[in-house]
């Protein structure tokens, strides 16, 4: 550690930096622990060349541009993009001169940590992209924010955060390289008029109809960027807006189920119990209770 209290392999090539570093040092027995986190704004002859590194490491990017190395393969980075290292991984990351990267960090150990980045984030070495960097950014931030308080419960919860992001992270995952095509553009639009217009959807068809494109195409949009079909999306939609409306007290079961576009409020009951584990008029007297 330097005398300036900062770890030695905290980058001095930045403009401006929000970095914490966790001082306790976990025990061999740790599931996760964070060891050091942070958001750098990269200066232009920002460059990092690491043959290996002691903790598994990732980074996304949330502006600018850049170029990252990883164990022999090239990757580009641009808004977005999640990448990992570690132990055994070489790394050469640079940072486009011209759109300068302003990225968010974190570096962690633990048993569980090689496991639970190959199951939910980018594997060892490996990039990925995310469709959602706005939720993806507020995780980070709310990380960096807790580790910057530095409390007692400070490195439990930053774990806990952790596990968070990357389940965040596999949620949203998309083919690199996938934002900014106008494929993507398309299931964005697509998927935002379905949100806005859930209450009056009933079918793919119309979906389709309403977005302007075949009902085929719509499918393969979703297979390609989304975890779910569009059917399954609206449903979500839907079953959410049924979900605010029954904390109403007194408001009757049919009527919510008309509002969100079933006519068989018994229909309605099975999808919302599928989908909520409760079935509407349990969900509506645990809410009363609450």
């Amino acid at each position: 550690m330097p005398a300036n209290g900062q770890p030695d392999f905290f980058s001095i090539q930045i403009a401006e930096a929000r970095r914490f570093h966790m001082e306790a040092r976990p025990s061999k027995e740790s599931l996760l622990a964070v060891r050091a986190g942070g958001c750098e704004h990269c200066a232009t002859n920002y460059e990092i060349h690491r043959p290996s590194f002691p903790y598994i490491g990732i980074e996304f990017v949330a502006h600018g541009k850049g170029t990252a190395v990883l164990h022999g393969k090239t990757y580009s980075l641009a808004a977005g993009t999640i990448f990992s290292y570690g132990p055994g991984i070489s790394q050469g990351i640079t940072s486009d001169p011209q759109e300068p990267m302003v990225k968010y960090f974190l570096d962690f150990s633990g048993r569980h940590s090689k496991r639970l980045l190959e199951r939910y984030g980018p594997g060892l070495g490996q990039a990925l992209q995310t469709s959602a960097p706005g939720e993806v950014m507020a995780i980070w931030e709310e990380i960096i924010r807790t580790g910057l308080r530095a409390t007692p419960f400070g490195a439990r919860i930053v774990s806990v955060l952790l596990e968070y992001l990357l389940l965040k992270v596999a949620e949203t995952t998309i083919p690199l390289g996938s934002s900014g095509t106008p494929a993507f553009s398309t299931y964005r639009r697509c998927r935002q008029w379905i949100e806005n217009h859930a209450l009056k959807l009933n079918s793919l068809d119309q979906m389709a109809a309403e977005c302007h494109i075949d009902p085929a195409y719509l499918c393969r949009l979703f297979r390609r960027f989304d975890h779910q079909s569009p059917y399954q999306c609206l449903l979500k939609f839907k079953m959410n807006h049924a979900a605010q409306r029954l904390q109403i007290p007194g408001i009757a079961v049919k009527q919510v189920a008309e509002e969100v576009g079933f006519s068989d409020p018994c229909h309605f009951s099975r999808v919302f119990k599928k989908m909520e584990g409760l079935s509407p008029a349990q969900f509506a007297r645990f809410c009363i209770r609450c």
